[in-house]
């Protein structure tokens, strides 16, 4: 089948499973439409490549792994995939409209983003509450949490497995290659872990450095701040006069006002500062560690050619689990991504051995 197709599909199934995991009722009636709209589309490229329609195609088996995903770590993580294949989404709508009908448009040309934001505009019963809830829970799961352990482990499998090699290459004993793959484990892993922490907590102390100026502004300009929070009202298309009541009675709370401010004037998600720089580094040293270890460990019971052999052949495996799990965010082929990554991992540490066994043979020399 037609990858656009499937992709449809599975955006389809995957909302629908939002919606019917979704307590509240009228964010999981947000969910049905957005299956349904998936469905159009998948529907219409079926017709467009004269494909029968019935029964409805079955959701693919990256789709069934992304639900089974969801059951553990909670279906929000299901969103969050949803919301990064967007951009390829809308693409292939519009690149498939444009041939149908060069000068015809929809509302669901759009972005899935936008989509979601112009039914939400129209459903009336959605309150305030739950609108503020669901974009929350949007923005957090836009980090991914997969996503960042599929590539710390991919990082420190690839990088060990090269050293290791080149380690290999120019030694021919054990303990040289044990010791290079354990330090080599332990130096990325400490590096990943500090880089981590000092991303985190220099972001937390720029936005609390931020929020710190805007709530000193408040209290030695609250006029100029009340014009502010009046502007933007007034740019979400609330009147004038509407927007300078409401600007009027926030400013009565000053708490109120400041959060207001720092969500709309600097666009800072306070939910984000009050993640632990300490537990984002622990995790990467882990993340890191898991994928740097599996090169290593042949070298624990083997020693010589066979050690290699066998370390490449895990780390080989190793390689395709990574791809094949990197396809969660892509949506391309599992064969494909799984070898691809088999293939860049295999040359590169094809490189470093060769290059350890020169090395090695002119030291002995």
């Amino acid at each position: 089948m037609h990858s656009s197709i499937q992709t449809e599909i599975d955006a389809s199934y995957l909302y629908g499973v939002l919606a019917a995991k979704e307590e509240d009722t009228d964010v999981a009636e947000i969910f049905r439409q957005m299956s349904e709209i998936e469905k159009s589309h998948a529907l219409a490229f079926m017709a467009k490549y004269n494909i029968p329609s019935a029964p409805f195609p079955p959701p693919s088996g990256r789709a069934k792994t992304l639900e089974f995903i969801g059951k553990i770590m909670g279906y929000d993580y299901i969103l969050g995939v949803l919301m990064d294949t967007e951009k390829s989404l809308s693409n292939t709508i519009l690149n498939t409209r444009k041939k149908i009908s060069p000068n015809s448009s929809s509302v669901s040309d759009t972005a899935h983003v936008t989509i979601l934001k112009n039914i939400l505009d129209n459903q009336t019963k959605v309150s305030g509450s739950n609108l503020a809830r669901f974009e929350k829970r949007h923005r957090s799961v836009g980090g991914n949490a997969l996503r960042a352990a599929v590539l710390g482990g991919n990082d420190g499998l690839v990088s060990n497995f090269s050293l290791v090699m080149g380690i290999a290459g120019a030694t021919s004993g054990n303990d040289e290659v044990l010791l290079a793959g354990m330090a080599g484990l332990m130096a990325g892993a400490l590096s990943m872990a500090l880089g981590e922490w000092i991303s985190v907590k220099s972001s937390q102390e720029l936005y609390e450095n931020q929020m710190n100026l805007e709530q000193e502004e408040l209290e030695v300009n609250p006029a100029g701040e009340e014009k502010e929070i009046a502007l933007i009202y007034m740019s979400k298309g609330i009147p004038e006069t509407q927007a300078r009541q409401m600007a009027s009675e926030i400013m009565q709370d000053t708490s109120k006002a400041h959060a207001l401010l720092v969500k709309e004037e600097l666009g800072i998600n306070s939910e984000e500062l009050k993640g632990s720089a300490m537990e984002a580094a622990i995790t990467s040293f882990l993340l890191f560690a898991v994928g740097a270890i599996i090169p290593v460990f042949p070298f624990f019971f083997l020693s010589g050619f066979n050690a290699v052999i066998l370390s490449t052949v895990v780390s080989a495996i190793g390689l395709f689990v990574i791809g094949s799990a990197i396809t969660l965010f892509t949506g391309k082929s599992i064969w494909y991504s799984g070898m691809r990554q088999v293939l860049f991992g295999l040359a590169a540490a094809a490189v470093t051995y060769g290059i350890g066994s020169l090395i090695g043979v002119q030291v002995a020399g």
